[in-house]
């Protein structure tokens, strides 16, 4: 979804940035080290984001709650969906535009598309990091994503490269679906069963039309 807003996906672009490879500057390992050079990809991710723009796909998703229930399960970390105008939006590997303190996760703040910088602290005085899921840490709304899907008559798997867990398992949640399609125009072996669907074709190209005949 975010690729064709413009947004560097890392998995397609060889996992690189600025010459790193994504899990130096991704990791609790990473942030032990050199939480300085995590701060700084993390603020140009931020940037990035600030100026991209909600695509046709992320519009026709919100024009599918004219008339269902629409939950969105998110694998990007932008604000994207929201800015488009979904209304209900569950972020597995957290948010790009929230900071969190390092000793105590219960506090999360907004920063409103701002840096964060070394010294910008909690009440507590625990540095702010990312409000990020990195490689190698727990997923804490895997189990509310399943519950979701349980309950899902109709599931689109969308973009999805489907090498990313716990992420990869929730279409096998999906127990109560009467249809599910997958949308990818290089669509995972996974995807290509009888079980699915499959639309080969980019987020942009797909979603109007599917939208559309749902509707």
């Amino acid at each position: 979804m975010s690729a064709e807003s413009g947004l560097a996906t890392f998995r397609g672009a060889g996992g690189l940035w600025e010459g790193y490879p994504v899990q130096q500057v991704a990791t609790p390992e990473a942030w032990e080290n050199d939480y300085k050079l995590v701060l700084k990809f993390y603020n140009w991710r931020r940037q990035q984001a600030r100026v991209a723009q909600p695509n046709i796909a992320h519009k026709a998703l919100v024009q599918l709650e004219e008339r269902y229930l629409v939950d969105i399960i998110t694998q990007n970390v932008d604000d994207l969906h929201e800015r488009a105008g979904s209304t209900r939006v569950l972020h597995l590997h957290g948010e790009l535009m929230k900071a969190r303190s390092t000793i105590d996760p219960s506090h999360v703040v907004d920063l409103d598309g701002e840096d964060i910088h070394p010294g910008d602290n909690c009440p507590r005085g625990g540095q702010l990091r990312p409000h990020i899921v990195w490689f190698g840490e727990d997923v804490p709304n895997i189990i509310p994503a399943m519950e979701i899907v349980a309950q899902a008559d109709i599931v689109l798997v969308i973009g999805t490269s489907m090498q990313v867990y716990p992420a990869a398992s929730l279409v096998q949640a999906a127990v109560s679906a009467r249809t599910i399609y997958a949308i990818n125009p290089d669509m995972p072996d996974v995807l290509t069963s009888d079980s699915f669907v499959c639309i080969e074709k980019t987020a942009c190209e797909a979603l109007p039309d599917l939208v559309d005949s749902l509707l």
